[in-house]
């Protein structure tokens, strides 16, 4: 799972600057997920090979009166219990405060590691100025200039380093016997605890839950005809005592590390409330993530022939970039439409890590050259030599040529059009790859 990393701070310390800091590999809100968030930000960070998710909070506002503990926004509170680790967030200008202190006696009752950044710093490593952090008991103080990027890396090293590098299964092709992990995400109360009860119930429960944290997603190993399956539950499937009860939590965090993890997830749509906001975002971070997806719209009994037209086209209009993806409909309650569901999984996990050989794809591009050639630019006209795989789930095809920067998008779509129909892949993105091969001494080369 991925480390997750919450800035925490009064109001106008430069948490909101560290974070797009931070975040810069990505775009700086993933997951600003409508009316669940309000204050506080998701975004994914990188440094070297581990990736990271850091959540940004609003500033702690302490009302005198009740003390910090007790007014201390929900949302920061939330952040925090997600959190592996906590970056308090001071300001060496403003020196320290009153509210800094109440905030450090927080933090220091929440048993959690954290780190002590001294924003604003720029310049100022050895100042004197530092010399006051030291009161908050927090540790040695972290001097940054979030605004100039100075101290950044090594306040990532610091806050990183229980979290070994993974080292990535260069192709998880090798694994034929390592279970599939299966994520079910979708919006609170579309059912998604319903559809995983409906499996276990179905299938019977092997194993249960390796005990982890609140924050930790369950992982509940499912075996269906002879194929393991671990299933990375976002929906908090509790167990009382032999009873298994599901509650329905939404923590952006878990499902955005559930989707990371798994192989596949089921996007699940409610029939009834039609395609939401924040069924595109996930939908779109599902995509980001590279994740072969099945879309499963539920209670699709629940509705009549004009109510699932309307639906159809919302589909077609909201999830438009999710065209690849199958669409099963289901009803969990009934236990309708499971059946297929498991095959739209079974083919999209197969066309995830579908193995194409080398002589293969470049006889399939060289196919699609002369059918269409690309269009020229200018005195230009880019020359597609050869082609191999790069990588699974999800798949990437990279071509090797010369002047391939010249190769349109639309050009690229009709590429992976070919392709697709040729490995008849379904429910996973494809990625298509340009590897320049320059002769630096031949500048004029077509």
């Amino acid at each position: 799972m991925k480390p997750v990393i919450a800035l925490v701070g009064r109001p106008n310390v430069g948490k909101s600057t560290l974070f797009n800091r931070m975040t810069k590999s990505r775009d700086a809100i993933v997951a600003d997920f409508a009316g669940l968030t309000r204050d506080r930000h998701y975004g994914d960070g990188r440094l070297g090979s581990r990736e990271f998710i850091v959540i940004d909070t609003g500033g702690f506002e302490p009302d005198s009166s009740t003390g910090i503990v007790k007014e201390m926004a929900k949302q920061t509170r939330q952040a925090v219990a997600e959190a592996d680790v906590v970056i308090f967030v001071t300001d060496v200008r403003t020196g320290l405060s009153g509210q800094d202190q109440d905030i450090a006696r927080y933090l220091r009752q929440c048993n959690k590691r954290v780190l002590l950044a001294v924003n604003k710093a720029e310049g100022m490593s050895d100042s004197p100025l530092l010399g006051e952090f030291y009161e908050l008991g927090m540790g040695e103080p972290h001097p940054v200039s979030a605004a100039h990027g100075q101290g950044i890396r090594s306040l990532l090293e610091a806050a990183l380093e229980d979290f070994p590098e993974e080292d990535e299964e260069a192709f998880e092709g090798e694994a034929g016997d390592r279970p599939i992990r299966l994520a079910v995400a979708g919006r609170p109360n579309v059912g998604k605890s319903t559809l995983i009860n409906a499996w276990l119930g179905e299938d019977r429960l092997i194993a249960f839950d390796m005990p982890g944290t609140t924050r930790d997603a369950i992982k509940v190993p499912l075996e269906r005809n002879g194929q393991k399956f671990e299933l990375i539950d976002t929906a908090g499937l509790r167990r009382k005592g032999k009873v298994f009860e599901a509650i329905e939590k939404f923590s952006v965090v878990k499902t955005l590390q559930a989707i990371a993890d798994a192989n596949v997830v089921v996007l699940m749509i409610d029939a009834t409330q039609g395609v939401s906001e924040q069924d595109a975002h996930i939908a779109g971070y599902v995509l980001d993530s590279g994740r072969a997806v099945v879309i499963a719209i539920n209670k699709w009994d629940a509705i009549d022939s004009y109510q699932r037209q309307l639906l159809e086209r919302s589909i077609e209009q909201r999830l438009a970039f999710l065209r690849f993806a199958p669409i099963v409909n289901i009803s969990a309650l009934k236990r309708q439409g499971l059946g297929p569901l498991w095959q739209a999984i079974a083919d999209a996990h197969a066309s995830a890590t579908c193995k194409m050989p080398t002589p293969v794809l470049t006889r399939l591009l060289h196919e699609a050259v002369e059918h269409q050639q690309p269009k020229r630019s200018g005195t230009f006209r880019p020359k597609l030599r050869y082609a191999h795989q790069g990588g699974m789930n999800p798949p990437i095809i990279v071509i090797h040529g010369n002047s391939l920067e010249h190769v349109t998008e639309v050009y690229k779509r009709y590429l992976e059009g070919r392709f697709r129909d040729h490995f008849k892949l379904v429910g996973t993105p494809l990625r298509i790859e340009m590897k320049l091969s320059r002769n630096p001494f031949n500048e004029s080369e077509h």
